[in-house]
This record gives C-alpha cells, structure tokens and sequence, in this order.
C-alpha cells in the first residue's frame, strides 16, 4: 500500500465516516415503514458492531422492532485500553451506555446473556430464561479464546497471567501487575498467530507499556515473543522504537524461536518452540481465538473457528437469516478491528431492511482505519477501502496505505491527534455518546 500523505483534520474525519455516515452506504434514508410490518429483529453483542447494527437498522427502517442483547450495561472497548495501561486514560474513558439507543432511536436494550439459538423456530435464549423470536438475527459476538491450545494456558492461567484481550477486569489486572512490577522486572507479551482480534494491538501494546516503563521504570525491558515473522505496520512500529525508547522492547519472531508453545503461569514462566525458557516479572499472554461461543451454538461457525459469510451482505453461508459481523467473521482481506465491524454493521443493516422490503441489497464498499500510538505525541495509521470483486472480498487496489517512514514529529503528532478525534467520533456514531459519557 502506498504512504498517506498529511491531512487536514476534517478529511481524517471524512475518510473515517464520521462527518457523513452514509458515505459507503450511497443515501441512508429509511425504507417506507409499510414495506417492513412489525418484522423483528434481535441483535446480539454491544460492541461497535452491534451497537451500530441495531442503531442503523432504525435509521434505515424505523417500524422495525430492533432488540439488542448484551449484558454489560456499559461496554469498555478495546481500542484505548493500551493507553490505559501506559497511564494515558483512565479507565472509565473507554465506558459507553445504550441510553441513546434507547432514548433516541427506539432499539429495546435486554441485558442478559445470549445462550442458545433455535434455528428451526426462529428464537434466541437468554441467560434469564426467556426467549426473543426473530424473523433476522444479527450475531456480533466479538472472540472467545481456544482455552488450551497453548499447553498450559487456561483460564485459571489467566487469572496470573492476564490476556488482557478483552476490555474488563483483566485490563485493570494487567495495569496493577505493571505498577507492582519492580523497577529493572521484565515484562513479556506473548503474541499469537494470526488470525485474530486487532493485528496491530500487541504491537501498539509494547510502545504503551514501554512508554510507563520508561517514565516510572526505567531500568526494567520487554520482551516480545511473536508466533509470527512479520506484523502489521512492522516498520512503522520498529521505527517508532527505536527513536523512542532504544532497545528498551526486544522482538523475536518465529524465526528466530519467538513461537511459544507452553506456558507455567505459576512460575510465569514461557517455554519456545526449540526448548528456551523466559521467566517474566509480569507475564502478558494473547491467546489463539475464534468467533464468541454463540455462534458455534448458533451452528454458523465453521472447522476453523469462524464464520463464513455472504461477501456482499454477510448473511451467514450456513444458516439463512442469520447475520454475522465484525471480528467473529471470515472477512480477509479486512482486519479485525472495531472500525470494521462498525462498516460491517452499516451495510448489513441496510442489506437487512432491502431484503424485508422485498428489495436487493445495494452494492456495498466497506472502510478501515486503523491508528496506533507509539508514543505520546508519537501516531502512526493504516487505512483501506473493500468491496466484492468476482464474488470475493477485496482491498479496492490504490485505496489505502500507511503512514511514511521517515516522517518529522509534526506529522507523527498530528496522527496522534487524529486517533483521539477517531475515537470520540466513532464512539459517538456506535452508541451515541462521548468517551467516558
């Protein structure tokens, strides 16, 4: 992909949707309320596909009944919470509610656990007892981990050695770990192989932890062992390193037997593919994953862990009516990230209420943009545009790119800037409120 070149503020916002929801979507005006009856629609998961799905499915078409199960009732996303842990944010900066959803756009909220799909009748059960009818079902479950895949590593590993992968109790886990750590400890991350949920994230990880280190230990280092031999934006991150913290962050891919295969979380300990061992102060284990557990008992998910969909409205390929978005699909070439899964949800809701009103979807095209911080002041970017091209995903050629080496501090500043623009804007759009609202 080709570099970025340096904009404005407001075509940041522009190329991430914020100023003009519809723009990938062509004209977002409702569908006649008469077309649609009393159809229902239940949506599960409140993250940003969710959220957004059930928004936009009543925007697009407001006589539907849209309900929405999730049973936080305030979500804490995942992107920002490695700011979290490198003292950027507090932590009640990443809580969102559904107050808007309700208030403003009709969507009825239950929070209560989703547990078991009725395919032949068209229900959903929830953890109280009750069970919700659907005419359409929107899966947004997010990912559920491949508990001992990794010899040794469990949940009851985890409550010593955190994954910290999703936003929660283990995030603030790994943040008391770090401020207990003594100065001159170790801190290792381990990352997996892809695919998984946000590929850059063990990365953007690394440079918000070694920025605490820096600033409250100096003399301590990590150590980032990568089942992998390259990374998303490897050169960006690599170069943000180096100028901003020296040899403070040690990376060994695969090759170089950076492929962990046990874990003794007791001993936090990790033992390599060729028989080396690491003992860590503070041990960060990001474990293989696959869709959220509802969409194996919705019968959607395939051998691998994932669901395959219909690439232009991401209606499930293997039960009709139900709809899977964001990180739990099988979307290659696009990411797993929470832009995604907000584009994702955007155009599924408009394919939803045209097939309700008896019309065919539209053509879709789905956006990404990913930020990082290296450091503070220190941003860098990914950006894409995808469509459908002979009956398969696509990066749209010459569409996106990444930020350049080699860039002065002014723009890696102005990056930063856009990130925290990106997310109070799409917070926004997802559930209608402000960071930390």
């Amino acid at each position: 992909m080709k570099a970025i070149p340096g904009i404005s503020r407001r075509e940041a916002l522009r190329l991430l949707g914020v100023v003009g929801a519809g723009s990938l979507l062509g004209a977002a005006l409702p569908l006649k309320a008469r077309s649609l009856g009393s159809a229902r629609v239940v949506v599960v998961g409140g993250g940003f596909g969710g959220a957004t799905a059930a928004k936009y499915l009543k925007r697009f078409a407001p006589s539907l009944d849209v309900t929405l199960v999730e049973p936080q009732r305030r979500f804490y996303t995942c992107p920002f919470t490695n700011l979290y842990l490198g003292g950027l944010r507090d932590f009640e900066s990443l809580g969102h509610d559904y107050r808007q959803l309700t208030d403003h756009y009709g969507v009825t909220v239950v929070h209560e656990r989703a547990e078991a799909v009725d395919t032949e009748r068209k229900e959903i059960r929830l953890s109280g007892g009750a069970a919700l009818s659907w005419d359409r079902l929107v899966l947004s479950p997010g990912i559920d981990f491949r508990w001992g895949e990794l010899e040794g590593y469990d949940e009851a590993a985890a409550v010593k050695a955190p994954h910290a992968w999703k936003a929660g109790p283990q995030t603030m886990l790994l943040r008391r770990q770090l401020e207990a750590m003594p100065d001159g400890g170790t801190f290792i991350l381990v990352a997996p192989d892809n695919p998984f949920r946000c590929p850059p994230g063990p990365y953007e990880r690394v440079s918000m932890i070694a920025h605490y280190l820096r600033t409250e230990k100096p003399r301590s280092k990590i150590l980032l062992l990568d089942a992998k031999d390259s990374f998303s934006k490897q050169g960006l991150f690599m170069e943000g390193w180096k100028e901003n913290y020296g040899d403070l962050i040690e990376w060994v891919p695969r090759s170089s037997d950076g492929r962990v295969l046990r874990v003794d979380a007791g001993r936090l300990e990790v033992e390599t593919e060729f028989g080396e061992i690491h003992r860590a102060d503070v041990l960060n284990v990001v474990p293989p994953q696959k869709a959220g557990f509802i969409a194996e008992r919705a019968g959607v998910a395939d051998e691998t862990g994932w669901v395959p969909v219909n690439p232009k409205t991401f209606e499930s390929t293997r039960v009709p009516g139900i709809y899977v978005i964001g990180d739990a699909t099988q979307a290659a070439p696009m990411p797993k990230s929470g832009f995604v899964a907000n584009t994702q949800a955007k155009i599924t809701a408009r394919a939803i209420a045209a097939d309700l009103a008896g019309k065919a979807p539209p053509d879709p095209k789905w956006a990404n943009t990913c930020y990082s911080l290296i450091a503070p002041g220190w941003g860098i970017t990914v950006a894409g545009v995808y469509d459908v091209h002979d009956g398969n995903l696509r990066e749209v050629p010459d569409s996106g790119g990444v930020s350049p080496l080699g860039a002065d501090r002014s723009f890696r500043a102005r990056e930063a800037t856009y990130a925290e623009a990106w997310y109070a804007g799409i917070a926004h759009d997802t559930w209608g409120t402000r960071p930390g609202a």
